[in-house]
């Protein structure tokens, strides 16, 4: 029986842990105000431990330890960003699951909780397997790099924004370099004065070095070349040994169910690709758990205890308590519209055949191509992209995409009103053949859920750039008004289309500052800040079958 709710808490903060190479971290622990030895859960972050105590772990009866990693706040030593190999946190995580087990109030069992960039350093140290440590709970990290934006892309609103604001001023705190030295300050400057100088900023390779002190290095080659993947977990999946509970959603930038499907075949242990459990909803990166994300209201079942989850999972490993943990379901999922959550032994769920449905003259969608179709063109200007409908907080949200309809350069294609549900559930993916009178450009595929009271839901979306769509290296540009086969995959999503609503396609070319802007010269963007219009030609016909493929399950 869990003992969630019983147990004050002790508290130490600023505890020195000694890492192999003499480096100490920074380490705050909490303990159970009580007699005996407990289980030790741990949390490495470069984000600022702060004082956070995570009260209901610990009094469900666990030590809880966060630590600043190596070279942020409280800690020693010199900050090695993830966009780069062998930063130590490999290594820095081992020695601290392994110190922990060896103190006086520990039983020796060891887990490890966090999400994004805590749950990377839990992937890393994991590689490395501990003897002591017995499960995981690493939550919204994707298995590359390159997979936190998109092919070849780079996401300023994101990436701009996360290296100014969360991890820039405590380098240059560090350095004695320019403020802004803190997160707060940081973050003030930039929504109050300074987003958009930065966003719009051309070329980004001209970006004032100062802005990211010693970080400068990684963060340009990062903008440089988008596409190379230092973190390699696919290959190391093979080395991880023990269970993971992860969350993930389906509007979660950093969508995680990679390491599910890997470490179900290739994990390096049968315990650990038999338990391995995954809970996907309608969420974003910050909002899992919640039942609105935005503006839409998934309802009270999307609404979801995560700590509770996540301590019944420890219970089990940790305690040995037997709750059933073992026989949870590889995959469980929900379904958007139907608002209902469903489950899966495999990822993607069985069941699922492809419908193809034809882009068509004037704005349709069809079950069949049309013989002798018109194209349709729109001219992308990157002076003037389509802007993201985003909230505030740059995280990605269910938007109703109703408020660009004033805009010429999107296209649009839809089904007459469905006379019977659609359950998509998987990754879609448009088959669009285009021309475009540009060596290089983006094409962005979108898939919508529209109303009957005309609102028209974001569901999934996905991108190519055009030199990179047969690969990255060697880059190949187009020839002008040439007819090319772009292959875009959309990201995973699970959406029941109800009766009475209707399916959507958006072709466009940009979608700014989520993702930066194509300038279709078919130059370097990161260095050269030319900008020229394109006229894009989507063509759709019998000898040019523009279509999405729906992954559509059965009833």
């Amino acid at each position: 029986m869990s003992t969630a709710g019983a147990l004050g808490v002790i508290e130490e903060y600023n505890v020195r842990v000694p890492m192999r190479d003499g480096v100490t971290l920074s380490t705050n622990i909490f303990r159970p105000d009580a007699p005996g030895k407990f289980p030790a859960l741990l949390m490495r972050t470069p984000y600022g431990k702060g004082q956070a105590r995570h009260d209901r772990f610990v009094r469900a009866g666990y030590v809880v330890a966060t630590q600043d990693s190596r070279g942020r706040y409280e800690s020693d030593g010199k900050y090695t960003m993830f966009s780069v190999e062998n930063t130590g946190d490999a290594e820095d995580g081992y020695d601290a699951v392994e110190w922990l087990a060896k103190q006086p109030w520990c039983d020796g069992k060891v887990g490890t909780f966090g999400a994004s960039y805590c749950a990377w350093m839990q992937w890393m140290l994991a590689r490395l397997r501990p003897p002591h440590l017995k499960a995981m709970s690493a939550v919204s990290i994707p298995t590359t790099l390159p997979d936190v934006d998109f092919t070849g892309s780079f996401r300023p609103a994101r990436r701009i924004h996360w290296w100014m604001n969360s991890i820039a001023p405590d380098v240059k705190r560090r350095e004695n370099g320019p403020p802004p030295h803190d997160k707060a300050e940081a973050g003030k400057i930039w929504n109050d004065i300074d987003r958009a100088k930065w966003l719009y900023f051309l070329p980004y390779a001209k970006l004032p070095r100062e802005l990211f002190g010693s970080l400068a290095g990684p963060v340009f080659e990062w903008m440089k070349k988008p596409w190379v993947d230092p973190w390699k977990f696919q290959e190391h999946h093979k080395d991880v040994t023990v269970p993971n509970l992860d969350f993930t959603g389906w509007y979660d930038h950093c969508w995680s169910m990679d390491h599910h499907v890997n470490m179900r075949k290739n994990g390096g242990s049968k315990l650990a690709r038999d338990q391995q459990k995954i809970v996907v909803g309608p969420w974003n990166h910050t909002g899992i758990g919640q039942r609105k994300i935005g503006e839409i209201d998934f309802g009270p079942d999307a609404q979801l205890d995560k700590e509770g989850v996540q301590i019944q999972w420890f219970d089990h490993w940790l305690k040995d308590i037997d709750n059933e943990v073992e026989d949870w379901p590889p995959v469980r999922y929900f379904v958007m519209g139907e608002n209902r959550w469903k489950t899966s032994a495999v990822w993607p769920a069985k069941g699922a055949k492809p419908r193809n449905l034809y882009l068509a003259a004037n704005g349709m969608l069809h079950t069949k191509p049309r013989g002798d179709d018109s194209p349709d063109e729109y001219t992308y200007n990157p002076a003037d992209p389509v802007m993201t409908l985003w909230t505030p907080s740059l995280f990605t949200v269910p938007s109703d995409r109703t408020a660009l309809r004033y805009r010429r350069d999107i296209l649009r294609y839809s089904t007459t009103v469905l006379e019977e549900d659609v359950e998509v559930v998987g990754a879609p993916e448009v088959v669009l053949h285009a021309a475009s009178t540009a060596k290089d450009t983006d094409f962005f595929a979108r898939l919508v859920d529209v109303y009957p009271d005309g609102r028209a839901i974001d569901i999934s979306v996905g991108m190519v750039r055009a030199r990179y769509r047969n690969g990255y290296e060697p880059e190949q540009l187009l020839t002008p008004g040439e007819v090319v086969e772009y292959r875009i995959k959309l990201r995973n999503t699970a959406c029941r289309f109800l009766k009475g609503h209707r399916i959507q396609v958006e072709i466009a070319s940009s979608d700014f500052p989520n993702y930066d802007r194509n300038h279709n010269t078919g130059k370097n963007d990161f260095s050269d800040p030319e900008l020229i219009p394109a006229k894009q030609t989507i063509h759709h016909s019998m000898n040019y079958p523009s279509r999405v493929i729906l992954p559509v399950t059965p009833g």
